[in-house]
């Protein structure tokens, strides 16, 4: 009987399916939580956020959250930023001027750790038109389950 024969081949077949079958199945939100909206917590959050898109968008804003997910110290935000009251925003009309045409919008996707007793943004992007995070190496170190 020889490495390649069919008998050994059906044998580690069996062999590596139990093995797979006995790990535990990892799921897309292992260990991640969306915090329920009016929670201080995810105002906690919004807030967070908030003065770095309103400095953008050149005024007050409010959030429709797209994907907010927690792990542990760590969170990450996919929000689409509106005027108070649900009135668009012009990209435009905000700091991105004509560079608003090459960007995904103002969708902001914001990565934030809780230290010192409050949420700190770590990285971010605005209009971003794929998945910026993808290679970058603090991402490598996050929680399973936040990111999309």
């Amino acid at each position: 009987m020889t490495l390649r024969s069919p008998s050994v081949v059906r044998l580690l077949v069996a062999a590596l399916t139990l093995f797979a079958l006995a790990l535990p199945i990892p799921t897309a939100a292992q260990g991640a939580r969306e915090p329920a909206r009016g929670t201080p917590e995810r105002v906690a959050l919004m807030d967070a956020v908030r003065p770095l898109v309103e400095v953008r968008v050149g005024g007050p804003v409010e959030f429709v959250v797209v994907r907010l997910q927690v792990a542990g110290d760590w969170a990450f935000a996919i929000l689409d930023p509106q005027h108070p009251g649900g009135a668009r925003i012009d990209p435009a009309r905000t700091i991105y001027g004509e560079d608003s045409e090459y960007m995904d919008g103002l969708r902001t996707y914001a990565l934030l750790v809780n230290a010192n007793g409050r949420w700190n943004i770590v990285d971010y992007a605005v209009g971003p038109t794929d998945a910026f995070w993808d290679g970058n190496p603090l991402y490598r170190n996050i929680p399973r389950g936040l990111l999309p």
